[in-house]
């Protein structure tokens, strides 16, 4: 009966002695071995994540994440994280530390590794806006230093001085001020941003202070303004007195 099986069967025929067979029993098994192996190896990975999410450490471990992702995301989407990281914490679990203390080893130190993550994330943004909150005040700053009621009497005094330097010839040179050369180096500074400044908000600098001159009263300049003024105008009475006599003689043509 064996004999007549192989001789109809045309791929056991031609293999004598039932090697065909044995083959084909090989392959089955092999076949078999593979599919456990996946099997085991999904049951595995099923394990271990049902292991990490039983963990002491795993709500530590969605919070450090839930911050990464805050990082730089807008308002809505921030409190959006927040909240499904309140959600989303498991039950307290039965698992205590020390169970597995290679597991315990893995988590604490993803977590760790979250954190430094989210700290070099943040660093840039930490930069870009103490940068703009300085600038912010900086400009606050020189706002209140141009537009407010106690630098009117500054305003008066530069008015006065501007009508002054209109009378001088350009060729007496600039007048060197006494200072100190720190506080030089400081107004130099503060020129500098104030240019930068002016460039930037130069309409919206103008509409301030053409509403703020209309609504400006004269007054006049305190005593030590004063003072300062007159003794600028005595140490400068040479060049004032050659521009008039200058001014004459040329008029006169004499």
């Amino acid at each position: 009966m064996e004999e007549f099986y192989r001789l109809n069967n045309p791929l056991i025929s031609s293999f004598p002695n039932g090697e065909a067979i044995d083959g084909a029993m090989m392959v089955d098994d092999d076949m078999l071995q593979l599919e456990s192996e996946a099997t085991t190896g999904l049951n595995m990975s099923d394990m271990i994540k049902t292991q990490i999410v039983n963990h002491p450490l795993y709500p530590k471990l969605v919070s450090a994440y839930i911050e990464c992702q805050k990082v730089g995301a807008p308002p809505q989407v921030a409190s959006l994280l927040e909240e499904i990281g309140r959600e989303n914490h498991p039950p307290r679990s039965c698992i205590e530390l020390g169970a597995d203390p290679q597991l315990d080893n893995f988590m604490e130190s993803y977590c760790e590794v979250l954190h430094q993550y989210k700290n070099e994330l943040s660093k840039p943004f930490d930069e870009a806006t103490m940068f703009l909150t300085n600038i912010e005040l900086e400009l606050s700053n020189l706002c209140k230093g141009s537009f407010s009621t106690p630098s009117d009497s500054h305003s008066a005094m530069n008015d006065e001085v501007a009508e002054i330097s209109e009378e001088e010839p350009s060729s007496y040179g600039e007048v060197e001020m006494p200072g100190n050369p720190e506080s030089f180096c400081t107004r130099q500074t503060n020129q500098d941003l104030k240019e930068m400044l002016l460039k930037k908000y130069s309409g919206y600098l103008s509409s301030l202070k053409k509403e703020f001159l209309k609504k400006r009263k004269k007054e006049k300049l305190p005593k030590d303004a004063r003072m300062a003024l007159f003794d600028w105008k005595r140490r400068n009475q040479n060049y004032l007195i050659s521009l008039v006599w200058t001014k004459s003689r040329s008029t006169t043509g004499s």
